[in-house]
């Protein structure tokens, strides 16, 4: 008996433990109705299956119910769902409130009547799908505190009556779709949306003003609208909404002047409004903005000076205020109060001075652009202080003592990009001697020096910068032969010498760069970012940039696969193994003194997009295996000694004929002069007929030509080759007569040779 007791009362205990279990079970069985809308709902789905499966909806992944069985969420975001959405099937779950199928591939528009049914619908994500269609005149769920559409295709214009129900809404997200007509005004009514805080209507085709509205958004913290086709002022109530701590409208065409009135905004955290047409000069109290850790200004119209209350802002992190029209001498601010600034731009401005010596006391700095201003000075040895410097551009500047700057930077042991160029003009390079210790740059990828007017020769000390990636050394006064070594820097890949006296030949060494020969050993280089963009002297002016260009312009692996020796003295073949670079995008030989036949091998170059060989002594035919080359934008072999037809039924037609004059005995299309009857065809026949009859005929008569001719240019000359002045050309008129020697005397011989063998 007492055993029984025992066995009743742990029975009991079992089922007292267990009830609420049973009794939240049955009440959270989900309702038929709700159930057969999610099944039909995953039928439009292709892929992948969501394994609902057990009766009770409830149970199933992603789906959340309350207490009497109503579906309240369904959140199956990044689940690689593809398909289109059934509005209809989704608008029976009439107690939703959370609804996210982001990071998905859905396609379909929503139906105002699907916005009619959720009314209950409190947090609505979709972004990053592919729905289309416009939205509804108007949102009727009063709850609904969050909408993300972000990364879409959604078209149309957004009404501001669409937010008239939306009396709790708070987030707003339509950032990267294609909306049109006017950013929507009044959105903040007392009753429409009162609590918004986050407005983005980034990347999407608005236009016109930005009309007066948001200063109500008395609750807004970040409004967002860049990447629009955005005119008129920069609106003036927005200073009303004290709120803010973002406003980022980049890459639009306001213009006029930020008002004093900015300094309300005492949260203001940060300040985008990068690539506008803003002029006038900063506010005097920007500085009273003391969150500031974002500002970005750059490619402006700004004038000026530089406020020095700009320095009380101790928080910033970025300061961007390149390609303005800002001046003064930035060598009397005091940036030593500045310690989280990581990222200072100042380039392509009018200021004058010398490097601030306090900017070194910013030790958390890891970019520098100073480029294009009209500083001067030298290198100071506390740039050493700042061990965080990966990116320092103090180019088109007047500093002076290149070699000793390049002693002291060279152990700034994080530099990644050093840009030079267009400084120190006129100066020696640094040579072997100077740089006898050299033990630095170890972590250099990217190296400018180019626009110098430097003399000497490439140095030696350069083959140990095993991590180079881009080297920049064009328009100088260089002098000597390429170095062999270029061609063993196991990641360079983008190599400029034009425009400088470099003579010899093209070493063959340099067709066998380690990362343009095979795809493989080049994917196994990171895919590094610069913290600034790297621009060249002449892409500093606003009309040649679009937001692409600049992208790009950040990425070193968005630069092309380069060698480009053009403007010098090279002689020589273009050497064969220059087939050997099959990931080369742009070769650049032109205006130099090559000679030969133009190598075939260059059809191998299965990547290249430019092939500039124009202004050189290239003679013979141009191989019909330049077909093979489809990805060709620019061409030229102008000005060459090229003869016989240009190949038919390729790219090359779609050339300027400019790309190919100055070679007389060229003919076809694009050029204007046709091409006569093959006369190899007609000596062809001749001799067939010939070796018939048993005859083989030599072309004695070219030889005896050539021969007499070099015994007449000897007698006559022979004195003066002697002289050093006249080497030069004697040499020159050897490879010539030797190249043309090739063509009238051995290819001949070759034809005949294979007459005979068949």
């Amino acid at each position: 008996m007492l055993v029984q007791a025992y066995n009743l009362m742990a029975h009991d205990f079992l089922l007292f433990l267990l009830f609420p279990y049973i009794i939240s079970t049955n009440i959270h069985a989900c309702k038929q109705t709700e159930r057969s809308s999610l099944l039909s709902f995953a039928l439009t789905l292709s892929s992948p299956p969501l394994n609902w499966t057990s009766i009770d909806c409830c149970r199933w992944k992603g789906i959340t119910c309350d207490q009497d069985g109503w579906v309240t969420s369904l959140l199956l975001p990044s689940k690689w769902l593809k398909g289109g959405i059934s509005p209809s099937s989704l608008a029976n779950l009439t107690h939703l409130t959370h609804l996210n199928l982001s990071h998905n591939s859905l396609y379909g528009s929503l139906e105002t009547q699907f916005f009619l049914s959720l009314n209950q619908l409190e947090i609505l994500d979709l972004s990053f799908n592919h729905l289309f269609g416009e939205l509804p005149l108007s949102l009727q769920s009063i709850n609904i505190r969050t909408i993300d559409l972000s990364s879409n295709h959604f078209f149309g214009a957004i009404s501001s009556s669409f937010f008239q129900q939306a009396s709790n809404l708070t987030s707003f997200n339509v950032s990267n779709n294609t909306f049109t007509a006017y950013v929507p005004s009044s959105i903040c009514l007392k009753h429409s949306s009162p609590f918004l805080r986050l407005l983005d209507f980034s990347s999407n085709v608005f236009s016109g003003n930005l009309a007066p509205g948001l200063g109500k958004c008395s609750k807004l913290q970040v409004f967002r609208a860049g990447h629009n086709n955005l005119s008129g002022l920069f609106p003036e109530d927005i200073y009303n909404a004290t709120k803010l701590e973002e406003i980022a409208l980049p890459l639009n065409s306001l213009h006029g002047a930020i008002s004093d009135k900015i300094v309300n905004l005492t949260n203001l955290a940060i300040l985008d409004l990068f690539f506008n047409h803003l002029g006038g000069k900063l506010p005097l109290n920007l500085g009273k903005l003391s969150k500031l850790n974002f500002v970005t200004f750059d490619f402006n119209n700004l004038e000026g000076a530089l406020p020095p209350s700009l320095m009380n802002c101790t928080n910033l992190v970025e300061l961007r205020l390149g390609s303005n029209n800002l001046e003064g001498d930035i060598s009397m601010l005091d940036f030593s109060r500045l310690s989280q600034l990581t990222k200072l731009d100042l380039r392509a401005n009018n200021f004058t001075g010398t490097v601030p010596r306090s900017l070194y006391l910013c030790r958390s700095l890891k970019a520098i652009g100073l480029s294009k201003n009209h500083l001067e000075g030298q290198i100071e040895t506390e740039i050493l202080s700042l061990k965080s410097l990966s990116f320092l551009s103090i180019g088109f500047n007047r500093f002076t003592n290149l070699t000793g700057a390049m002693k002291i930077l060279m152990s700034c042991r994080s530099l990644h990009a050093l840009l030079l160029s267009g400084s120190f003009v006129g100066e020696g390079m640094p040579s072997n001697d100077d740089m006898v210790d050299f033990h630095g740059f170890q972590n250099l990828r990217v190296l400018s020096l180019g626009y110098c007017d430097l003399t000497g020769q490439i140095p030696v000390w350069l083959s140990k910068l095993k991590n180079l990636e881009f080297l920049q050394l064009g328009f100088s006064q260089i002098t000597g032969p390429i170095p062999s070594w270029l061609g063993t820097l196991p990641r360079l890949f983008y190599i400029s010498l034009s425009h400088n006296q470099i003579s010899g030949e093209f070493p063959k060494q340099l067709c066998r760069l380690p990362r343009l020969l095979y795809e493989p050993i080049a994917s196994q280089v990171d895919k590094y970012e610069f913290e600034l963009p790297v621009f060249d002297q002449y892409e500093f002016e606003l009309p040649v940039f679009d937001w692409i260009t600049i992208q790009r312009r950040q990425k070193l692996f968005s630069f092309p696969a380069m060698i480009d020796v053009s403007n010098n003295n090279i002689s020589g073949y273009i050497p064969a193994e220059i087939g050997q670079l099959q990931l080369l995008q742009e070769l650049d030989l032109h205006s130099n003194n090559f000679s030969g036949v133009f190598p075939d091998q260059i059809s191998n170059l299965k990547n290249l997009e430019v092939l500039n060989l124009f202004m050189n002594h290239l003679f013979g035919i141009i191989p019909l295996s330049l077909a093979n080359l489809n990805f060709l934008r620019e061409f030229n072999v102008s000005y060459n000694n090229l003869e016989g037809p240009i190949p038919t039924g390729t790219q090359l037609q779609s050339f300027d004929a400019s790309a190919f004059e100055g070679n007389l005995k060229l003919c076809g299309a694009p050029l204007p002069n046709k091409c006569r009857p093959n006369k190899d065809m007609d000596a062809d026949n001749k001799n067939n007929k010939d070796e018939g009859n048993g005859h083989h005929q030599l072309p004695w008569f070219y030889i005896f030509i050539v021969l007499g001719f070099i015994v007449g240019f000897w007698g006559v000359c022979g004195s003066l080759v002697i002289k050093k002045t006249w080497r030069y050309a004697y040499f020159q008129f050897i490879d010539n007569l030797q190249d043309r020697l090739y063509v009238m005397i051995t290819v001949p011989l070759n034809k005949m040779k294979r007459r005979l063998r068949g």
